[in-house]
């Protein structure tokens, strides 16, 4: 079995980049020349997803026109939050909502995206089926981050995820999620942390570990180093 669909979280306002975000949309900044966003759609081309869905809300003009100017060779929906911003847990199910498939790749653009992360996505995608596991999240070793300063999200054993003071794994941006997890829920204002601690609490929350550099735009300062790297 093999994931067609992929969705992206692009409607954040990075206030953490002010005041580049002040006028420009995170997933749209630009390193090496290349926008983060683009770097991602390229590694889910690679990945042979056939179909991209992302969702927009700050500066959705500017995610439109990038879209239809790119002419990426593959399939790209763009879903708008609404009114109101939907935060990750509710954009990723309204995104869910324009398919009719199950299993999806989720992604946030603000990872460096590259070429090494292919074989990891794949051998994650392949352990979800073979394991008929319902959500898997790609984590890594908090050394492995270029910004020293992010504090660890999990603890690691056998596959699965818990909590303690002692966090040494950081979540990367990449997750596999089955529509079925969200079947309480309606569209709202709802960050997708509060499914993952729903999985910690019955001690199902899964992963699959990447060896791979982790490359993270998480505030201005390392937006700076990243341009000269």
């Amino acid at each position: 079995m093999k994931i067609n669909t992929a969705l992206i979280l692009c409607a954040g306002f990075g206030k953490r980049l002010n005041p580049l975000t002040l006028k420009t949309p995170k997933p749209l900044l630009k390193i090496n020349n290349t926008t983060m966003l683009e770097n991602c759609i390229n590694v889910i081309i690679k990945l042979g997803i056939k179909k991209i869905v992302l969702n927009t809300f700050y500066f959705s003009e500017q995610i439109f026109d990038f879209i239809r100017n790119k002419n990426f060779l593959i399939d790209i929906e763009i879903v708008k939050d609404g009114e109101e911003i939907l935060n990750t847990g509710g954009g990723i199910l309204n995104m869910m909502n324009h398919t009719r498939d199950n299993n999806f790749l989720v992604f946030n653009p603000d990872t460096l995206w590259n070429k090494n992360y292919i074989d990891e996505i794949n051998k994650m995608q392949r352990f979800y089926f073979l394991n008929k596991l319902n959500n898997i999240l790609l984590v890594a070793k908090k050394e492995l981050s270029f910004d020293k300063n992010l504090n660890g999200d999990f603890k690691l054993k056998n596959n699965k995820l818990k909590k303690d003071n002692n966090n040494d794994f950081i979540y990367i941006g990449c997750q596999i999620l089955n529509k079925d997890l969200f079947k309480s829920r309606k569209v709202s204002n709802f960050p997708i942390s509060e499914i993952w601690n729903e999985l910690l609490n019955k001690d199902d929350l899964n992963a699959f570990e990447s060896s791979n550099k982790f490359y993270h735009l998480t505030n201005l300062e390392i937006f700076r180093k990243l341009e000269g790297f």
